[in-house]
């Protein structure tokens, strides 16, 4: 378990997680290069995100296409040192920014948590609607590794047999549960997309799977 926890953690450059990630930036740098050819700066809101995520696109990179980011979290975030960021903290299902008032949205690995459908539909348009372009990546449900408790077919499980074994002991990022409320809240707070669902929720944009052994691990919705 602990080798495979530590493969998530993508503050390490040799894990998978990082080495996915970085290959996924191809993509966002292709959108700032465009961005910044265009109008000679580029304005991204990043939903859910940090600063130190874009450690792996690059900051050289990012100063050298005069890229500024807007990082929206729910609660307040360590300062960042870079003035690239900005981070503000805010509902990313309803920021209360005008349309378009960013280049390009982004997010990676959080449209799974914002909560019921209800709200992954608001994040979903809000997503659209802050700007003209936008990149959101999300681990896919019919791939059997579950990243978030680093477990095969975990989230194909009922979430009562989920709870059970939260409360038993830890399952990736997740620390054993206390109790079954507990053990719930941490089930319903990770509730993975398929493909159907992305292409309803992003109907504009290019869906582009990320693929291991032929399988789709994650999916990536793009409009440029």
């Amino acid at each position: 378990m602990g080798v495979i926890f530590n493969q998530q953690d993508y503050r390490n450059p040799l894990s998978l997680s990082a080495r996915f990630r970085r290959a996924r930036t191809r993509h966002i740098k292709e959108m700032i290069t465009e961005v910044s050819a265009l109008k000679g700066a580029c304005r991204i809101v990043d939903l859910g995100g940090r600063p130190d995520y874009w450690d792996l696109v690059g900051l050289s990179f990012l100063a050298s296409h005069r890229v500024t980011v807007t990082t929206l979290n729910l609660e307040a975030q360590p300062p960042a040192e870079n003035p690239l960021f900005d981070q503000r903290v805010g509902n990313a299902c309803a920021t209360g920014f005008a349309d378009n008032t960013f280049d390009i949205a982004h997010s990676n690995s959080v449209i799974e948590h914002v909560g019921d459908w209800e709200n992954v539909e608001l994040f979903a348009a809000e997503t659209r609607r802050l700007a003209p372009r936008y990149y959101v990546q999300t681990p896919y449900f019919w791939f059997p590794y579950e990243p978030h408790f680093s477990s095969i077919g975990f989230h194909w499980m009922p979430e009562s047999l989920r709870a059970r074994a939260l409360m038993r002991g830890r399952h990736g990022f997740q620390e054993q549960t206390r109790d079954i409320g507990e053990a719930m809240r941490s089930v319903q707070h990770a509730r993975l997309l398929d493909r159907n669902m992305m292409g309803f929720l992003f109907p504009d944009a290019e869906l582009i799977p990320e693929r291991v052994l032929g399988l789709t691990k994650s999916l990536m919705a793009i409009r440029r």
